[in-house]
C-alpha cells in the first residue's frame, strides 16, 4: 500500500530561535551534517547527487541572494545541481516533494533537501513594513500573516461556535509539547488564562495565539527505495503527497471557514498513500495561529466540519489522545523558520515513526504520519506528505 518509491534515510534539525550568531549557510550546513550522521549504516557525502534548497526570506532579510549555489557552497555540493525552491510557507515541504519527484523519476538515487531561514535579521516592525508593501497595491496593501488568517478564524467562530478558549487550548497543548523539545524556540508552558490575557494582535488573535519569528534549518536525505537497504534496515517511506492551490484573494474564496488548497492536497495524498485519516498515528500541521490548527483538523479529515474546536477541547489531539497533533510543539512553540518548517516536520514524523522522539514520543500503531503546510498570499498554497514506517 502506498507510493513508496522514495525513502527518507536521514534527517537533522538545528536549534530553532533567535540565532544571531549564525549565518544562513551555517545553519544549513549544521542541519545537513546532522542528516548525514543520522544515516544508520553511514553514507559517503560524495554519493549525494543533487540538492534542493528551501528558503523564502533571504533577500528581504538582507542576506546574499539565496540561489542554489549558496547551498552548494555551504554543504559541499559544488559542481552538482542544486535548485532553490520558494513557495510561501510550504517551501520546505515543496522542496521535499521536488526531491522525491527527482528520485522517483530515476534521474538521481540520492538527494539532499535543506530548508533554512533567518527571520530575525530585521526587527519585527521592519519585516512587517517590507512585507506590507508587497503584492497587489490595494487588495494586499498592509496585510500581515495575522490579517490573512484572522478572517477564517472569526467566520469559523460565527458558523460553528468555536471559542477563544478552544484556540487557547491549542496553544496550551503545543506549548506543553514544546517544553519537551530541546530545539524548540518556546520551551515554557502557558495557561489558558495567560493566552487570553496576552496583548491583542488582530482579532481574534492575541500574541500567544501567534507563532514566533524564527531562525533555523532542517535537512533530509532522500533515497531511491530500491537501494534504501544499503543505508538503513528500517527506512521511512514516502507513502504519498499532495500539493494544491486555490484562489488568491479572500473575496474569491468559496469557503471562508476552511482552506480549499489543504483539502485538495490532503485528498491527493491520502489517495496516493492508499489510506484514510483514521489510519494516521500522528500529524504535524501548520499551526501558525491557534485557530488555524483547529481549521486544519477539519480540512485534513481528522473530524467533521465544525468539530475542530470540540476535538481539541476533548483532548483528542494531545500526545496521549486519539490523534496526536504537533507533538514537537508545532509552529506555536517550536517556531516557524519558513523555508525550514516543512522539512523539520518531515524529520519530526520520521523520528516518531522510528520510535526516536524521546520525551515527545507518541504511540505508533499503524505506522503512518502526516505533515502539512498552508500559506502563500491569502493562504492559497498547501502541501501534505504522508510517511510510513515502524519503530526499530
Amino acid at each position: 500500500m502506498g507510493w513508496n518509491r522514495v525513502a527518507v534515510i536521514g534527517g537533522g534539525i538545528t536549534e530553532f530561535g533567535e540565532l544571531f550568531d549564525q549565518e544562513l549557510e551555517q545553519l544549513a550546513a549544521d542541519a545537513y551534517i546532522q542528516a548525514l550522521n543520522s544515516v544508520d549504516k553511514g553514507i559517503d557525502p560524495n554519493a549525494i547527487q543533487a540538492g534542493y534548497f528551501g528558503t523564502v526570506m533571504g533577500t528581504l532579510q538582507g542576506n546574499e541572494i539565496p540561489s542554489g549555489a549558496v547551498l552548494a557552497n555551504a554543504i559541499g555540493l559544488v559542481g552538482k545541481p542544486v535548485t532553490r525552491i520558494e513557495n510561501g510557507c510550504p517551501t520546505g515541504s515543496e522542496a521535499v516533494r521536488q526531491g522525491c519527484l527527482a528520485v522517483a523519476s530515476g534521474v538521481f538515487d540520492l538527494v539532499a533537501v535543506v530548508g533554512a531561514e533567518k527571520l530575525r535579521e530585521l526587527p519585527t516592525k521592519d519585516s512587517l513594513l517590507e512585507s506590507g508593501r508587497l503584492g497587489h497595491p490595494t487588495l494586499m496593501y498592509a496585510r500581515t500573516a495575522a490579517t490573512l488568517f484572522a478572517p477564517a478564524a472569526t467566520r469559523h467562530m460565527y458558523e460553528y461556535g468555536t471559542t477563544r478558549e478552544h484556540m487557547a487550548a491549542v496553544v496550551v497543548k503545543n506549548r506543553e509539547n514544546g517544553s519537551l523539545n530541546p530545539k524548540a524556540q518556546r520551551q515554557s508552558q502557558v495557561t489558558v488564562e495567560e493566552v487570553l490575557d496576552s496583548p491583542l494582535v488582530c482579532t481574534p488573535f492575541n500574541v500567544l495565539d501567534c507563532c514566533p519569528q524564527t531562525d533555523g534549518a532542517a535537512a533530509v536525505i532522500l533515497c531511491n527505495a530500491e537501494i534504501a537497504e544499503r543505508y538503513s534496515d528500517n527506512p521511512v517511506m514516502v507513502a504519498g503527497f499532495g500539493a494544491a492551490t486555490e484562489n488568491l484573494f479572500i473575496h474569491e474564496k468559496v469557503d471562508q471557514t476552511g482552506f480549499a488548497a489543504t483539502q485538495e492536497a490532503a485528498r491527493v495524498a491520502y489517495a496516493m498513500a492508499g489510506i484514510s485519516p483514521k489510519e494516521l498515528d500522528l500529524a504535524e500541521v501548520h499551526d501558525c495561529f491557534s485557530a488555524t490548527e483547529i481549521i486544519n483538523y477539519e480540512d485534513l479529515g481528522f473530524c467533521e466540519k465544525g468539530a475542530g474546536g470540540r476535538m481539541v477541547e476533548n483532548g483528542e489531539t494531545k500526545r496521549s489522545g486519539r490523534l496526536p497533533v504537533s507533538a514537537s510543539g508545532g509552529l506555536l512553540a517550536k517556531g516557524h523558520p519558513v523555508g525550514a518548517t516543512g522539512v523539520s516536520q518531515i524529520v519530526e514524523i520520521c523520528n516518531q515513526l522510528l520510535g526516536r522522539a524521546e520525551a515527545q514520543q507518541v504511540e505508533i500503531r499503524n505506522g503512518y504520519g502526516l505533515q502539512h503546510n498552508i500559506g502563500g498570499y491569502s493562504c492559497a498554497v498547501s502541501n501534505v506528505t504522508i510517511l510510513s514506517g515502524s519503530p526499530n
